[in-house]
């Protein structure tokens, strides 16, 4: 397991994650009418935004297995996302591009603090953050200052440079 950048080349295995209900059920974006199109686009434009920050996760064999991403990096804090194509879960992959991603969030932007948030009704992903021991809280607020989404219907979570 690795991260890199995305190519092109990985934008058939993002549309299938994106047209895969049991990976997008519980996410706000309406992935189902994404095309092959879309997905390149981002590909192209993630290669050179500084504010989102993108990796493939991919196999020994360098293929795509999902996407780890850094969203709104201030110079302080980002928000984390990530997705992993449902024939890759429970292989660890999470696991690692979790880790990795929050890594380069501290070492090499340097920021302080990185935060998520999943549906209250997503249990899987609830599971995992859990079982990997990552922090609840109860009002992001307090953390940061820039979101400005309801917080009814989400588990919020954060890591700091100092845990990690």
């Amino acid at each position: 397991m690795k991260l890199r950048k995305l190519k092109p080349e990985d934008a058939s295995y993002m549309l299938e994650w994106m047209h895969d209900k049991s990976v997008v059920e519980y996410m706000k974006a309406d992935f189902s009418s994404k095309t092959i199109d879309d997905c390149v686009c981002f590909i192209d434009v993630a290669q050179s935004d500084s504010k989102n920050i993108h990796f493939a996760v991919v196999d020994d064999k360098d293929e795509y297995m999902g996407t780890v991403s850094l969203k709104n990096c201030d110079g302080v804090s980002a928000e984390f996302a990530i997705t992993i194509r449902a024939c890759a879960m429970g292989q660890g992959y999470s696991k690692f591009g979790m880790s990795e991603i929050i890594k380069y969030a501290f070492n090499e932007l340097n920021l302080k603090l990185v935060y998520w948030y999943v549906d209250s009704a997503n249990k899987r992903a609830v599971r995992f953050y859990d079982k990997n021991g990552y922090q609840r809280v109860k009002d992001i607020n307090e953390y940061v200052d820039t979101v400005s989404i309801d917080n009814s219907d989400y588990i919020w979570y954060v890591v700091m440079k100092t845990e990690y």
